[in-house]
């Protein structure tokens, strides 16, 4: 099975590649990191010039974790002369100048010379030398050009396996044009403007609804900076329908404060039972006892009240009726009212007792006998049948059809 980025499911192809040499090396450990560096980067053809460490090197395999094949495949050598007789190009590597005139090239440039003759059959090699002082003068005469890199030049000396990572590195990459091994995958398309648009549309009417918009005069541009906020992540359609979801699930979620309250259903027609029970209230101010108690209500629906409202919203007849939740008018508060229909939809509970009851009365003929046209509808009523109790309600709206052919699906 794969590993952390080792797939040992793949067959190993070794394509022709320069041959990689190592001048004495003393500690076993850093030829297999060297292994390891040149498997990472496609490079499989080792040369070993009279390692100090002993070889074979139990060390050395530890070190190449996974990478056996290049310790298995490597040759041993005498001397430096023996390694490349049959090379065609040598490259050298040194952090030190040795005054010699040949090219100095860095790692990449060392690459592009090399890929050209590796296509056309030649052998090419990269010599490095000793952990401790290198290549020496005649090692180095032996090359047809000297690899360096842009180092420090108070610490320049690499690890050994940390400059065959370099060297090979370039040269993988220019094999592979840069080609990435993965890319993250695309699994979903940017969303249209409309979708955007759409998601705009209902997160901005369920803040609406909670009054975030306050002050109201500045909502036009904390509309624009939320909007903003959106655009600039670029989303895709999934991101949309997932932002689209989270808002949905705040509004529409479970019993408790993911409801948007802290009551549940019954809970919800106890507290109106109480409210109902104390008295009426009366609006002195804007800050008044009513309008806060509008803000309660509204935030703790009762079941029959979230199902009737989910429905209206959902049903583009009601798109421009106006219609508001849990609203004061005067000193009572309103369960649905439209001030430009002055219409006012009362959702009475399965039971009430008689001082409840006898509290909505008076409501209801308080609005009555200012001209408010009243629309009750029984709770139960909404929980088996919202489509009818929406019908009744547009009953009395004069020109808006009844049938469900408008309704949204």
């Amino acid at each position: 099975m794969p590993g952390a980025g080792t797939d040992k499911t793949r067959n190993w192809v070794a394509e022709p590649a320069p041959v990689v040499i190592l001048v004495e090396p003393q500690l076993g450990e850093n030829i297999g990191a060297a292994a390891r560096a040149m498997a990472n980067f496609g490079l499989s053809e080792l040369r070993l010039v009279k390692p100090k460490c002993g070889w074979p090197s139990r060390e050395a395999a530890i070190m190449a974790s996974g990478a056996d094949r290049v310790l298995e495949g490597a040759r041993l050598y005498d001397t430096l002369a023996g390694a490349i007789a049959d090379c065609n190009f040598v490259i050298a590597t040194t952090a030190r100048s040795h005054d010699q005139a040949k090219p100095v090239i860095g790692a990449d440039e060392a690459a592009h010379q090399a890929a050209p003759r590796v296509a056309s059959g030649e052998t090419v090699a990269l010599v490095f030398g000793r952990e401790r002082n290198g290549l020496e003068n005649d090692e180095v005469g032996l090359a047809d050009a000297i690899l360096t890199l842009p180092v420090n030049p108070a610490f320049a000396s690499l690890n050994l396996a940390q400059a065959v990572v370099i060297a090979g590195y370039e040269w993988f990459k220019l094999k592979t044009s840069g080609t990435l091994p993965f890319t993250a995958p695309e699994k979903s398309p940017p969303a249209p403007k409309e979708q955007l648009l759409a998601f705009f549309n209902d997160l901005e009417t369920e803040l609406e609804r909670i009054e975030y918009f306050r002050p109201h005069e500045k909502r036009g541009t904390m509309t624009i900076n939320m909007r903003n906020i959106f655009t600039r992540m670029q989303p895709t359609q999934q991101d949309i329908r997932t932002l689209h979801g989270i808002v949905m699930a705040l509004v529409e979620g479970r019993k408790g404060p993911a409801r948007g309250g802290l009551l549940d259903g019954p809970e919800a027609e106890m507290l109106r039972n109480l409210l109902a029970q104390h008295g009426k209230a009366e609006i002195v101010r804007a800050d008044s006892p009513v309008r806060g108690l509008a803000r309660l209500l509204r935030r703790n629906p009762t079941d029959a009240e979230r199902a009737l409202w989910t429905a209206m919203t959902g049903d583009r007849r009601f798109a421009t009726l106006g219609f508001k939740r849990q609203t004061p008018i005067g000193p009572h508060v309103a369960d649905f009212v439209s001030f430009p229909l002055r219409l006012v939809v009362d959702v009475t509970p399965g039971s009430e007792d008689a001082k409840a009851a006898e509290a909505r009365r008076q409501k209801l003929a308080w609005m009555h006998e200012r001209d408010y046209r009243i629309v009750e509808v029984r709770a139960e009523d909404v929980t088996r049948d919202a489509s009818a109790v929406l019908a009744n309600i547009l009953a009395v709206v004069p020109g808006k059809p009844r049938g469900d052919e408008t309704r949204n699906p």
